[in-house]
């Protein structure tokens, strides 16, 4: 199964960009896709960090941060039964500021199905939070 994924440039320092990404508990402030995103540790986001992601049309999700790259990236999973789910957040520099690059993944034995059947909301919910990550990076930056 192929990755669904989207990139966007943002005029903003790849390090902003990171921190506001890596901040998860406040995406709801700038992106719809997201309900509310509740921590379930406290301190620095790193690998082993777990969280409760509600959103739009999906129940509740407990998702962990499996890596966190050398670079401006982190992954976090979401486990099931028959299901694995990977998301992948990567901030890299351009001339102009960053490029931000979001995937979602589907693993198991009901990966496939399940990205089918969410195909248009998973496509969805990357192009808001993609759109909506410029808008709040680049309105904090000027």
């Amino acid at each position: 199964m192929r990755p669904y994924s989207t990139s966007i440039d943002i005029q903003a320092p790849p390090e902003r960009v990171f921190d506001v990404m890596r901040d998860v508990e406040r995406w709801h402030e700038w992106t719809p896709s997201v309900k509310s995103i509740k921590r379930l540790d406290s301190g620095p986001f790193v690998v082993g960090s777990r969280a409760v992601i509600r959103q739009p049309k999906f129940p509740p999700a407990l998702w962990m941060v499996t890596a966190i790259g050398p670079g401006l990236d982190f992954t976090w999973e979401n486990v099931a039964p028959g299901v694995r789910v990977v998301a992948r957040h990567r901030v890299d520099p351009i001339p102009t500021g960053s490029r931000v690059t979001l995937s979602l993944e589907y693993f198991g034995l009901l990966g496939g199905v399940l990205a089918r059947l969410t195909r248009g909301i998973t496509e969805r919910y990357l192009g808001l939070e993609a759109n909506g990550l410029k808008a709040r990076c680049e309105r904090t930056a000027a």
